[in-house]
This record gives structure tokens, C-alpha cells and sequence, in this order.
């Protein structure tokens, strides 16, 4: 077995090319085998095993950088670079990340997770090695799904001006970003396997050609290069232009980098991956095999049994009911039509669906224009993605008060994720924005009508729910709206009253049942119930607020705000998110150890307030 000699890259390094085939037949056995018992991403991985192969086996690693993009194809990279024995931990408590981590690996140059970020690191570490006057590469693979966003072309303007910088990009190209790549770029990528024609008919020329022709065929070659052949664009931008080749043909893939090795100025290699490559399944359906859980490869993933409903689920089930009833609604997404809940839509209302590619500034300002214009966009985007966009929402949306509702999926702990893909900090940087409504669903019901709320509001409005399934709720089909910043009382207590935001009110109502606490779903943060709050305030000794986001900013301070513009002092907690990135593992363990299920909501409060509330006992019967 070759892969288990293989401790470091420096072992790598130390097979013969002959020997490296094999490794990749064992690497990609190691790597299905390992992630279907822990879930993961796959079928990017299953794609990279040979270009990580090659990369390692002919770049001085970790001397030479090498930065992913994205970062969730990096699994083969882990398994080579000591990593193997553990990835038995995978994207679980105290285990290894399913992304790069600097704190991990020396091997992790550049923490990634988000996309189209490894060409501006790259170049970062590029010119920083030649500042220090050292020899060492910089690397960037990044995927053509990647390649839409605009922060890659900004990085590939700023490098292709350092003509002796030591920088390589490498285009993963897959065709096949999470959803099916878009846009013109895309267009213009797919047509490049058509100039492999003209790449051998080129290399015939120059064997069989007699002199005078072959020199007209070198000057016929520049323009039909332009029209046939995607160099030009690259080679514009001041990269000399390689490929396309084949990313699982280690055979061209070795001697290609390690000619690129030796040659100076940004350099382009184009290679064309297939993603679930070696695995029949994933092959067919790379978006079912992309982030799978665990499975048995010999059967495959088997059709859900069923379960509770998921947000997501119910968002995508609402577009779709509120497309119907209203033609100015349009959906769009930047680049996640499935995790977002949009593919029925995009089935029964294909002219009002628009992906944009990983282009989240672009989605957001490109929502606004279409408010300008009398339509209802719908933007439906990860809380950690809006964060890329938070110029444009500030700018482009609200400080024009532009009808746009906001879907904000993966608010709070995501899990297995980790701190890169956590949606922790939506409310604090949403709130502070004038004119966005902003609102935190408790259950499926309720987030159902917050999304028709937010819809019919007519100005900036968003809508965060958690990932995963709520609390099984029974969801009412209407369209029906709430009023506009009111809270409830869930359950009347005495001496403490809990505020609580969206996902964390059934704790809280737990707590509240140990502590005979009343229970208020406060639903709006802003605008925030100031009325409720005063209300609880008169009639309890303290207050508490609970929030799965974070405490910094966030719910519970707009409700210290409200009470010292009211001038009430009184005694309050902040229950929430600490102040730190918290990594990946279980969401319902790592909240608990946030103090934040109902045990620790409860104790939290007593260890506050006991000794001033005598009558606050704590009932863990």
C-alpha cells in the first residue's frame, strides 16, 4: 500500500513517476471510503486526487504555497500531508476541519472556505516572497464556479502587472460549480474544448509546414486563437496561457507543472476535472454526492425516509406560493439553488429565476435595480454570504429604502461547517441599518409568515431561520402576515422574564418551565417591540434576552438600547453567541456548551439572579 508511506509531500517526492497511478488508485479508495463514514464533501474531492498528487509531488511544499479556493476539495491534500490517520474526526468536535485551517496544518497556507478569495492570497504571498527576496511559488487553484465572482478578476488585474512574480493559477475546470455554472464566463469556458482541434492541428503544422506557410499559419494563429481558444482573455490580463489539459492525466500533468516551474511571470494552467471521478455515482450525480452524509458506497445514497420539515423547505414551498400570486416576484440566488430551496421555482417560474453566479455583491445590487423597476426580488442567501454584500445592502438598498426581501438561510450554528459557514453576526449587522426591517423565525410557521411580512413590507426586509429541520410546527399554506414589530407572551411566569429570538424560544420555554420564568417571542428585532419590553420590565424583576446570534451588538442589546432610552433600569442578562469563532462539530452539542439549550439558559439565570431572587429555584424534575 503506497498511500500509507506517504506521511508528508517530502515522501511523495520520493516515488518515482511510475508509482504515482497507483497512489491515486489508492488515495481515491482511502477518500470514499473515509467520507462515507463520516459525510463530507465528495465529489470535488473525488475530482482534485491527481492534480493534489501532482502539485505536491513536483512544488517544494509547504515552502511553495499552494492556496485552495473554496477549500472543500482539499481532502486529498489533507490525507497527504499527515492527515490521514485522523480524517476518522472529519468536521467533528476537536477533529480535523472539512476546510483549510492555518492553526491545522503548515501545509493550510491560506484559511479558506468562502470562494474566489486563493488569487488575491496567492498574489498576496507572491509578492511578499519576492519583497523578501525569496524563490518560492505561490499557487491558487481555483474552479470555474469560483471564477464568476468579481473578486477573482480584481486579483487578476492587480497580478498580471508583476511580470516576475512567481504566482500560478490554476482553472479547475469541472463545469460543475454546487449549482450548474452561469453566465457568460461560463459560455465562453465551455466552448474550450473545441480548441483542442486546433491546438494539434497547430502542432502538425509545425512539423510538416515549409517555412513561408508556416510563418503566415503563426500569424492566421493569433486570430483564431481569439475566436476559438479562451487564452486570449487570460493572456490580456498578462498570464501566459496554458491548457486546456487533462487534470486526471498525471502523465501531462506533472511535466506541464514542472515546466511552469521554471518559467517567469504569472502563469494560467487550465485543467479540466471531472467531479466524483473513479465513483460511478457521484459521476452521474455530483450535486446529490456533493455534501452527503454518511452512506454505503456500494449501494449509494438512499431516497430520505422522510422527517421533519426544513427551513429551507419551507422557504422554497412560500416563493413558490407567493410567485403565484404575484407576478413582480423574482427569486434570485448567487449560486445555490439547491441549498437555498429554489430548484421547484426555478422548474415553475423559469423566467423569474435568476442565479448570478458567486457574485453576492452583484445579486444584491442587482436586486435593487430590479426594485427600481417596480419588480419584488426575493434574494435567497446564506447569512455568511450576505456578509461579501453588506456594502451593497447598505448602500445600493436600504439608503434608497428599495423593496427587498432578504431570505437568510443557515442563520446561527451550522454544524459541521464550522465558524467559516456559521451565520453568528446577521442581527448585529442588520440592525444598526436604517430602514431594514428585521426579523428571526421561532418555528416553521412562523417563518412562513415572516417571509409573506417581509414580502409585503415595502422596503428592505429580512427573514433568518437556522439550518436543518425547526421543531415539526404545522405549517399554515396562507399567505398570512404579522403585525408589523409585535412580540407575544408564550407563557406567563413570575419575577424573570425571557426574551427570546427566533430559533432559541422553544429552550427558552423549557427554561422558562424550570424556572416558572414568563416567555416572550419577540420575533422583530427591529423594529424591536419596545412596548413589550416596557410591559416586562414593570412587571418582572429582570430581564433576560436570548439570541443564536451573537451577544456583541446583536438582539439583547437593542433591548438594553430601548430601556435606557426609556430610562428603566433594570436588571438584565444576555444570553448568546460568546464572543470567539466556534468551530465545527454537532450544532445541538456545541450550543449546549454555549449555555445555550435549556439547561444552560436556566442555570445561566439562576447563577445571575439566584441570590437576589430567592424565590428563583431552579426545577431540573
Amino acid at each position: 500500500m503506497l498511500l500509507n508511506t506517504i506521511n508528508d509531500p517530502a515522501d511523495l517526492r520520493r516515488l518515482s513517476r511510475h508509482q504515482l497511478k497507483p497512489l491515486a488508485e489508492e488515495l481515491r479508495g482511502f477518500l470514499l471510503d473515509s467520507v462515507s463514514k463520516t459525510g463530507g464533501h465528495l465529489s470535488s474531492n473525488l475530482g482534485t486526487v491527481e492534480l493534489t498528487i501532482a502539485l505536491h509531488y513536483v512544488f517544494n511544499t509547504p515552502e511553495d504555497r499552494v492556496v485552495w479556493d473554496v477549500g472543500h476539495q482539499t481532502y486529498p491534500h489533507k490525507i497527504l500531508t499527515g492527515r490521514r490517520e485522523r480524517m476518522d474526526t472529519l468536521r467533528q468536535q476537536e477533529g480535523i476541519s472539512g476546510f483549510p485551517r492555518r492553526i491545522e496544518s503548515q501545509y493550510d497556507t491560506f484559511g479558506t472556505a468562502h470562494s474566489s478569495t486563493s488569487i488575491s492570497a496567492a498574489l498576496g504571498m507572491a509578492l511578499a516572497a519576492r519583497t523578501q527576496g525569496s524563490d518560492r511559488h505561490a499557487i491558487a487553484v481555483i474552479g470555474d464556479g469560483a471564477m464568476t465572482a468579481g473578486m477573482a478578476f480584481e486579483a487578476l488585474n492587480n497580478a498580471g502587472v508583476h511580470e516576475d512574480v512567481k504566482l500560478l493559477v490554476i482553472l479547475n475546470d469541472n463545469d460543475m460549480s454546487i449549482s450548474p455554472p452561469v453566465g457568460a464566463l461560463n459560455r465562453y469556458l465551455a466552448r474550450l474544448m473545441s480548441g483542442k482541434f486546433y491546438a494539434r492541428a497547430r502542432d502538425v503544422g509545425k512539423s510538416v509546414l515549409p517555412g513561408p506557410v508556416l510563418e503566415l499559419a503563426k500569424r492566421l494563429e493569433e486570430h483564431a486563437k481569439g475566436m476559438v481558444v479562451p487564452a486570449t482573455m487570460f493572456e490580456e490580463f498578462g498570464f501566459n496561457y496554458i491548457g486546456p489539459i487533462d487534470g486526471h492525466d498525471l502523465d501531462s500533468l506533472v511535466p506541464t507543472l514542472q515546466n511552469l516551474k521554471h518559467l517567469k511571470g504569472p502563469q494560467f494552467l487550465h485543467v479540466v476535472t471531472k467531479k466524483g471521478q473513479g465513483y460511478k455515482l457521484a459521476e452521474a450525480d455530483p450535486v446529490l454526492y456533493h455534501g452527503p452524509g454518511k452512506f454505503n458506497p456500494s449501494e449509494g445514497i438512499k431516497p430520505s425516509a422522510g422527517g421533519k420539515l426544513t427551513y429551507t423547505k419551507v422557504f422554497g414551498d412560500w416563493l413558490c406560493d407567493m410567485a403565484a400570486a404575484d407576478d413582480k416576484l423574482v427569486g434570485i440566488t448567487p449560486a445555490m439553488r439547491e441549498g437555498s430551496g429554489m430548484v421547484d421555482f426555478e422548474k415553475k417560474f423559469p423566467n423569474r429565476y435568476y442565479d448570478v453566479g458567486i457574485a453576492e455583491q452583484h445579486a444584491v445590487t442587482f436586486a435593487a435595480g430590479m426594485a427600481c423597476e417596480g419588480m419584488k426580488p426575493v434574494v435567497a442567501i446564506y447569512s455568511t454570504f450576505l456578509q461579501r454584500a453588506y456594502d451593497q445592502l447598505i448602500h445600493d438598498v436600504a439608503l434608497q429604502n428599495l423593496d427587498v426581501t432578504f431570505a437568510l438561510d443557515r442563520a446561527g450554528l451550522v454544524g459541521a461547517d464550522g465558524a467559516t459557514h456559521a451565520g453568528n453576526y446577521d442581527l448585529a449587522f442588520l440592525r444598526c441599518i436604517p430602514n431594514m426591517v428585521v426579523m428571526a423565525a421561532s418555528d416553521e410557521n412562523e417563518c412562513r409568515k415572516m417571509l409573506s411580512t417581509a414580502y409585503q413590507y415595502p422596503g428592505p426586509a429580512s427573514v433568518r431561520y437556522p439550518r436543518g429541520a425547526g421543531i415539526g410546527a404545522a405549517v399554515d399554506q396562507t399567505l398570512e402576515t404579522l403585525p408589523l414589530g409585535r412580540g407575544e407572551i408564550r407563557r406567563q411566569g413570575k419575577n424573570v422574564a425571557i426574551l427570546a429570538f427566533g430559533s432559541l424560544l422553544a429552550p427558552s420555554l423549557g427554561a422558562g418551565d424550570k424556572l416558572n420564568a414568563t416567555v416572550a417571542n419577540m420575533r422583530f428585532i427591529k423594529p424591536l417591540d419596545v412596548e413589550l419590553v416596557k410591559q416586562l420590565a414593570a412587571s418582572h424583576d429582570a430581564l433576560v434576552t436570548v439570541e443564536e446570534g451573537c451577544i456583541m451588538g446583536g438582539a439583547g442589546a437593542a433591548v438594553s438600547e430601548a430601556l435606557a432610552a426609556a430610562g428603566i433600569n433594570k436588571p438584565i442578562l444576555h444570553l448568546g453567541l460568546p464572543d470567539r469563532f466556534i468551530d465545527h462539530g454537532d450544532a445541538a452539542q456545541l450550543l449546549a456548551q454555549c449555555g445555550l439549550d435549556a439547561n444552560g439558559i436556566a442555570d445561566s439565570i439562576a447563577q445571575r439572579f439566584g441570590k437576589d431572587q430567592p424565590k428563583l429555584v431552579v426545577n431540573n424534575g
